[in-house]
């Protein structure tokens, strides 16, 4: 099994209900919002680049070992976050779109999953996560990970 099917696989055995994967594509989204609104306050330096920018780029090199279609992906979806957050130019909403963000990912573990996040085993799990999200959207990456559980 190849690294980034074994990622998929553990993220996907902690996301199994619709529910919970409803909560996840807000929450992610909000989350990723909400950092890149913050991190797009500290500057660089460099050209108008932004500590958000630095973020984005970081993760998408590591997604590129892992599998190019969904970096790709994922670096599509977090430069359009990273557009919105520059459009909307205010960290007191990055702030409430993050701390949102994990309420949804809660009540999608705690309501519909009933177990804890995946990144309490393995903090790479913050990573996987959009990445997952971008494979279940895109059905970039199959066969699937992690058969779903109806709810």
């Amino acid at each position: 099994m190849s690294r980034v099917d074994a990622l998929l696989a553990d993220y996907g055995s902690h996301h199994r209900t619709r529910g919970n994967l409803v909560c996840h594509v807000f929450g992610v989204t909000l989350i990723i919002y909400g950092l890149l609104a913050l991190l797009g306050e500290v500057p660089l330096g460099i050209g108008g680049l932004t500590a958000a920018e630095a973020l984005i780029g970081g993760a998408f090199l590591f997604y590129l070992t892992l599998h190019p279609a969904l970096a790709f992906g994922v670096l599509a979806a977090t430069v359009l976050l990273d557009a919105a957050a520059r459009a909307v130019g205010d960290w007191r909403v990055g702030v409430g779109a993050f701390v949102i963000g994990w309420i949804f990912q809660a009540v999608g573990h705690a309501r519909f999953e009933k177990n804890s996040p995946a990144f309490f085993r393995n903090l790479v799990h913050l990573l996987v996560g959009p990445m997952f999200l971008v494979n279940e959207l895109l059905r970039i990456r199959r066969p699937m990970p992690a058969a779903r559980a109806a709810e």
